[in-house]
């Protein structure tokens, strides 16, 4: 038996940055069960020349900066700040915990370990169970991402077929092939077109089925620093603006592309999806030079010499090597309350900010003692999945934003978290020159008019 303030199960990248914020802000223990050999979730399992879609300023923990803070030079996000890659990710993790956590003295760490319930683990090693006595136990699991590489084809896949997960691409004797078949629209495929079109391969070679074509966030709009506070700001009031003036869902969507908020692949399809993927305009140039796009479906099967989808099939061969990347990264979860008793159950509360999120949720348990106060504060924003989730989350992004600005303190927590995308237009609030201010005053006059006319698109799609 042992006894600490905080069983955490899952170190992945919401368990380590609710644990960071425990640690700073108050003198609670930490028990952190892990099943993984070491932290960082999901990302151990990851495709090698994966990378974050967001700059690395805004990922990690609260106290530790992840990256050099510099922009990137050459490829695909030259121009902007840098995208930590995989292997960062994971190496940054192990040194928040053998740097930080473990020499504070308050945290024990259970590597390789499955998590039972009822407050007891089991080591994957030795089989020895572990009884924990805590006050409270964290969920940092709830949210859990599926990689391709973790789980077969959720369709059958003929015994002669090649069909690989994104993280062979680079293993030695897979490439090359005569054609390529890419399966999913989400970011893990056009990570996956990225790096072969990266790698010199062909794109009359390459064949990608698309059940369906995303909305895409400009990643240009979602950077640190004074060199791009303007244009982040503009594109902030331009989106509650437009949220608030549009006519149809179908006109919203016009203009937000227009204004260069959202981006899509295919200009001759309107996209049904988004999933918060970022894309750059040399990034949209490389994926529109692959013309082979497949719109009949999701893959029902893959047979010797054919693949079959829910709305036709189309041919295939020995020559063509498969790339699946339909796991579901964001998965839907139920929503359930943050905090409930003793336990507390990691979910977003911005849209697809699951770190930021993790972080913030332990500030509120560390502040705040009324639990319905703090699920008021927590409020869930579930991962979007459908171009009219788009709609749904920035209403609740709104909202939750409204509500915390009433709250002095929280403010100002939210000024000096590193991993708050708005925190530098937050703190420059106070010294801003007239142009920002009349940004600012114009997201103001516009927001409840947004709120108002989101809610009513909503349910007209409803």
């Amino acid at each position: 038996m042992i006894e600490v303030d905080y069983l955490v199960v899952g170190a992945g990248a919401m368990g380590m940055a609710f644990t960071d914020v425990i640690l700073t802000e108050t003198d609670a223990t930490v028990a952190l069960v892990e099943r993984r050999g070491r932290p960082g979730g999901h990302w151990n399992d990851a495709y090698p020349h994966v990378r974050l879609h967001q700059p690395s300023a805004f990922y990690g923990v609260n106290s530790r900066e992840l990256g050099s803070g510099k922009k990137d030079a050459v490829g695909f996000n030259a121009g902007l700040y840098e995208l930590a890659s995989g292997t960062e990710v994971v190496s940054y993790f192990d040194h928040v915990l053998h740097q930080d956590f473990l020499p504070s003295g308050r945290v024990q760490y259970f590597p390789m370990s499955e998590y039972l319930g009822d407050g007891s683990f089991r080591s994957i090693a030795s089989g020895a169970v572990t009884e924990v006595s805590a006050a409270k136990i964290v969920d940092a699991t709830y949210m859990n991402v599926t990689v391709p590489s973790v789980r077969p084809p959720q369709y059958p896949v003929a015994p002669d077929v090649r069909c690989v997960p994104p993280n062979d691409l680079s293993k030695a004797g897979v490439l090359p092939a005569e054609r390529y078949v890419v399966v999913g629209g989400g970011k893990t495929a056009m990570d996956a077109c990225l790096w072969m079109l990266g790698q010199g391969i062909d794109p009359e070679s390459i064949s990608w089925i698309r059940p369906r074509d995303s909305w895409c966030l400009n990643r240009r709009n979602i950077q640190p620093g004074e060199e791009f506070a303007d244009n982040s700001l503009e594109g902030f009031v331009s989106q509650i603006e437009i949220a608030a003036a549009a006519e149809s869902i179908d006109d919203l969507f016009t203009k937000l592309e227009a204004a260069g908020l959202l981006l899509r692949i295919d200009q001759s399809v309107r996209p049904t999806m988004y999933r918060c993927a970022t894309v750059t305009d040399s990034e949209l140039e490389a994926l529109r030079a692959i013309t082979n796009v497949v719109r009949l479906g999701r893959v029902e099967r893959i047979d010797a010499e054919q693949i079959v989808l829910a709305d036709g099939a189309v041919p295939t061969g020995p020559e063509v090597l498969h790339i699946d990347c339909t796991a579901d990264g964001l998965e839907r979860r139920p929503v359930v309350p943050v905090f409930s008793g003793e336990n507390i159950t990691l979910q977003t509360v911005r849209t697809c900010q699951q770190v930021f999120s993790a972080a913030f949720i332990a500030h509120v348990e560390a502040s705040y003692d009324d639990e319905a106060e703090k699920n008021q504060l927590a409020t869930v924003v579930p991962h979007p999945n459908t171009d009219i989730d788009w709609l749904r989350v920035t209403l609740a992004n709104g909202i939750n934003s409204a509500i915390w600005r009433e709250d002095q303190a929280l403010g100002a927590w939210l000024r000096d978290a590193r991993l708050d995308a708005f925190s530098e237009l937050r703190a420059m609030s106070g010294g801003m020159d007239a142009d920002r201010v009349a940004l600012l005053r114009r997201a103001t006059e516009a927001a409840m008019p947004a709120a108002v006319n989101l809610q009513r698109l909503i349910e007209e799609a409803s």
